[in-house]
């Protein structure tokens, strides 16, 4: 009997990390423990440092605070955002495996539509391993999925695919609307489950939601900062957007695929959407012009790291974007600072500078 009680070890287990930010209890961990509890997690505590978060037993985890966060960054620590989920990026950095996988304590575990509990985590590291097809389309979506294959006439010089970087996860219930569409659909509600994942094409941006999110850290770590927000700055909730659009410019440069579509989880909170729009209004005028800003990027063929990428963008972002506000210029020097600091806690990058 004793044999038969022993738990099957997960895909991963000993290289993904499970990052969350938060300012409460964790109490939503009972509902992910079959999926979680053999994975390491990583905590970011945000806003008072004095506060105990209580983890429920049976997890393998650290936590790292606001006072953690200046320790062991020191000046460094000026890039990490306050009082803002954009402070999870600080997980990502500590983080010595190869993939992460990031979930805000709002979201909960989803059913398929045979009432099924869905495993995000499984669904995303699946995606993670799995070529993706930037390049050329597939109509039939994924093909490498069981049950599907390419489509007549897509080139056998493509099929291999290339690496993915990125898996972006949906969510049922409450959606990643922003704050204008939650005021004029208040009561509106996801239910449409979609059973596809997609590799977004080269050359076409998308807006990447944070909270159900897998990445290899490995490929793409270095460019998934989640910028300067929150306490502050004069904008908010674009943390994740702007680490998307960053991380699909270098992406597409390097070579790498981005995945979005399955797996859901369920969205169980709105936040009040007054409070987004003082968070989002600015973002909302700026975001006309910073997506014709990374549509027109081009990085130089000497950028052949993602730190080199990154600090290539963030010279584009001082240069063209400072001129609409001083904001820009600061997040460009966060971004240089970013880079450093990940540099000093992860000194093996360096070798491929």
């Amino acid at each position: 009997m004793a044999e038969a009680s022993v738990k099957p070890t997960p895909l991963l287990k000993d290289e993904l990390d499970i990052v969350i930010p938060t300012i409460r209890n964790l109490d939503f961990l009972e509902m992910w423990r079959p999926f979680f509890e053999q994975y390491h997690l990583i905590i970011v505590q945000d806003g008072d440092p004095s506060k105990t978060i209580k983890v429920p037993e049976g997890f393998d985890y650290e936590l790292y605070n606001r006072n953690d966060i200046n320790r062991i960054l020191g000046p460094k620590a000026s890039c990490i955002s306050f009082k803002d989920s954009a402070c999870r990026c600080f997980g990502y950095m500590v983080s010595k495996k190869k993939y992460i996988y990031t979930i805000d304590d709002d979201c909960f575990v989803a059913k398929d539509p045979s009432n099924k509990d869905i495993n995000a985590l499984e669904q995303h590291i699946k995606n993670l391993l799995s070529p993706a097809t930037p390049n050329f389309f597939n109509t039939l979506y994924d093909p490498y999925r069981e049950g599907a294959d390419f489509v007549r006439g897509y080139p056998f010089s493509l099929r291999e695919g290339v690496p993915t970087a990125v898996s972006h996860g949906l969510w049922l219930n409450i959606p990643d609307y922003d704050a204008p569409t939650q005021l004029v659909k208040p009561r509106e509600r996801n239910s449409r489950y979609v059973d596809a994942v997609l590799t977004i094409p080269k050359g076409t941006l998308f807006p990447m939601c944070g909270m159900n999110l897998g990445f290899n850290r490995e490929l793409i770590g270095p460019a998934m900062y989640f910028g300067l927000m929150g306490d502050g700055q004069p904008i908010g909730r674009y943390d994740d957007m702007w680490a998307g659009w960053c991380v699909k410019v270098i992406c597409d440069h390097m070579g790498w695929g981005v995945k979005t579509g399955l797996p859901y989880i369920w969205h169980s909170k709105a936040s009040n959407p007054f409070t987004n729009l003082r968070k989002e209004y600015k973002g909302i005028f700026w975001q006309e012009d910073l997506i014709p800003f990374f549509q027109s990027v081009v990085l130089p063929k000497e950028c052949t790291t993602v730190q080199k990428c990154y600090i290539e963008l963030s010279k584009l972002v001082k240069e063209k974007l400072g001129p609409i506000d001083p904001y820009f210029v600061k997040l460009s020097e966060a971004m240089v600072t970013w880079i450093e600091a990940w540099d000093e806690l992860n000194p093996a990058g360096e070798d491929s500078k």
